[in-house]
């Protein structure tokens, strides 16, 4: 179930539609395009949902400014340190307003101050009301959370918190 729908009896081509819009992905490889610059690797989700153009500028340069990536929208991800790649995968996950972020271990290439700047802007996320799902192995990153979920060869072992 996702926003109280079914998501499993839907058609392949519905579930990729539903992804596409309601789920966000944050790799800890990054997984940004080489060839594309910032603001192209943040605006591609928006092309395939069909997003007007003058829409996609406007949301890229927005979500670009609060991940406080402006100064870099036209550079490559060659160009940026992985702090400022982790930022650019969070706004391309988050430009489509999903309600759902599937992060894997999305501090894992980075430095304890560019961490900490990727802690708190999940943080924010999650307060605005979306939903976090974090795999990770870092205790001080499952701090920031509401709930966590500790498992051992794919069982749970514990659970501590609510669901909020």
């Amino acid at each position: 179930m996702l926003n109280g729908k079914d998501v499993g009896s839907l058609k392949e081509s519905q579930r990729t539609d539903v992804r596409k819009g309601e789920i966000g992905f944050v790799f800890q490889s990054f997984n940004l395009i080489d060839e594309l610059t910032v603001e192209e690797n943040v605006e591609l989700p928006l092309i395939y949902l069909g997003v007007p153009s003058k829409e996609r500028k406007q949301r890229v340069a927005d979500i670009l400014r609060r991940v406080n990536m402006s100064h870099r929208a036209t550079h490559f991800p060659q160009q940026l340190s992985g702090g400022q790649q982790q930022r650019c995968a969070i706004a391309r996950a988050v430009i489509s307003h999903p309600s759902m972020i599937l992060a894997d271990e999305p501090t894992g290439n980075l430095d304890s101050k560019n961490g900490e700047e990727v802690m708190k802007l999940l943080q924010e996320l999650n307060t605005e009301g979306t939903t976090i799902i974090m795999v990770t192995h870092s205790k001080h990153d499952a701090a920031y959370a509401s709930r966590i979920i500790n498992l051992f060869d794919g069982q749970i072992v514990e659970s501590v918190g609510d669901f909020v």
